[in-house]
């Protein structure tokens, strides 16, 4: 009952706030970025990890490292401003993906394609099966996060809103299914990417359009 409440507060709040176009580009920008940057780094992702492949899987995903955890501000940016209640749930799951996912990236690329550049690949089951458990509990929290963003976003623009939710509701289950790898884990990021500008565009549509 206090979420369908929260839910049905956010309508007319949302609907007199707009902003200037430089500011939504600027937002676009913030939501699309980071998976545009993950798929183009999936398109040289190792599918397998093995003596050949463990130096620049384990550099790539180094270098990746500060990426992952910028996928969960885009939730927020959607829902931020229309309902405390909402906003925290929103922050709080993104904070749960940022941290757990992480994990994720720094056991099964780093530390696995470390432990494969030295030999010892007996010792890569380990640091991958922590990294399964760990992760999934980040990528449940991201899914639910955009799934939240995508509802709350319907509730304010109606069915407009629709293509955006389901956009960025796929797209977090192929990033929970395939990870970053191509061509499902890329086409997963591709969809966030549009599903968040067009999420972000409709939510906060500059004045001057209405």
């Amino acid at each position: 009952m206090a979420a369908h409440l929260a839910l049905t507060r956010v309508g007319p709040a949302v609907r007199s706030w707009g902003m200037t176009p430089r500011r939504v580009a600027l937002l676009s920008l913030a939501v699309a970025v980071p998976p545009l940057a993950l798929a183009l780094v999936g398109l040289s992702h190792p599918t397998d990890l093995d003596a050949g492949s463990a130096v620049y899987w384990r550099d790539l995903h180094i270098g990746i490292l500060p990426v992952f955890p910028l996928l969960g501000f885009a939730p927020w940016i959607v829902v931020r401003g229309h309902s405390r209640w909402l906003s925290w749930s929103a922050g709080v799951l993104g904070f749960v993906y940022a941290a757990f996912y992480t994990s994720l990236d720094v056991l099964a690329g780093i530390g696995a394609g470390g432990l494969e550049h030295a030999g010892m690949h007996e010792s890569t089951g380990v640091v991958f099966g922590l990294a399964d458990a760990l992760g999934l509990v980040g990528s449940v929290a991201f899914v639910a996060a955009c799934v939240l963003a995508g509802v709350v976003a319907i509730r304010m623009r109606g069915l407009a809103a629709l293509p955006g939710a389901l956009l960025v509701a796929a797209g977090s289950l192929l990033f929970l299914y395939r990870h970053i790898f191509f061509p499902v884990g890329v086409a997963g990021q591709l969809c966030l990417a549009v599903g968040w500008v067009l999420l972000v565009v409709l939510v906060y549509r500059p004045r001057a359009a209405r």
